[in-house]
């Protein structure tokens, strides 16, 4: 396994083990969780992040790397909404919630592992702020779509979106926890 599969575990590891806890705390809440609601919360992790950046300091105890996690947990929940669609009800249990987790996560980290082999990763030359500012263009461009119902005429969908914006997202983590 090459140093960058080994973090990108590790950071994935990270995000997971928040979402299982937070499964133990509330169970399946978000399934109520229409998507255009989801692609609302990342936005306003993402504007937090952006906030920090240019002030330069935080108000709140919890600083970008906790708004970085919620980023790719809310965008794997994204995606399975996407696959489930949302109910008025918890209607999976703790396992099952796991389960998916884990099965978007596969699909969304083989697509970077594929891009980042054609791209020979370059995602470790970019600036933290350039993933904040291109996960925000991602959240206005599903914003977009979703007011088209979904419907596009040559662009990815939003799960595509979302996707991009858990690796971006991972991206940023990666350099938190490891620098450069």
């Amino acid at each position: 396994m090459s140093d960058t599969e080994k973090q990108f575990e590790h950071v994935i590891a990270i995000c997971r083990d928040l979402y299982a806890e937070k499964l133990q705390d509330y169970g399946a809440s978000w399934r109520i969780m229409r998507p255009a609601s989801l692609t609302d919360q990342i936005f306003i992790k993402a504007k937090r992040i952006r906030s920090i950046e240019e002030k330069g300091k935080a108000l709140i105890a919890e600083g970008i790397r906790s708004e970085i996690i919620g980023i790719v947990n809310y965008g794997i929940i994204a995606l399975i909404q996407l696959e489930l669609g949302y109910t008025d009800t918890v209607d999976i249990t703790n396992e099952k919630a796991l389960e998916l987790y884990d099965k978007h996560m596969t699909v969304t980290k083989n697509l970077m592992y594929a891009k980042n082999h054609d791209y020979d990763e370059a995602w470790r030359g970019m600036r933290t702020t350039s993933y904040t500012d291109l996960i925000l263009m991602k959240i206005y461009r599903t914003k977009q779509i979703e007011n088209h119902e979904g419907k596009t005429l040559v662009s990815e969908g939003v799960d595509a979106n979302y996707m991009d914006m858990v690796n971006y997202s991972l991206f940023g983590l990666i350099k938190l926890e490891y620098g450069g």
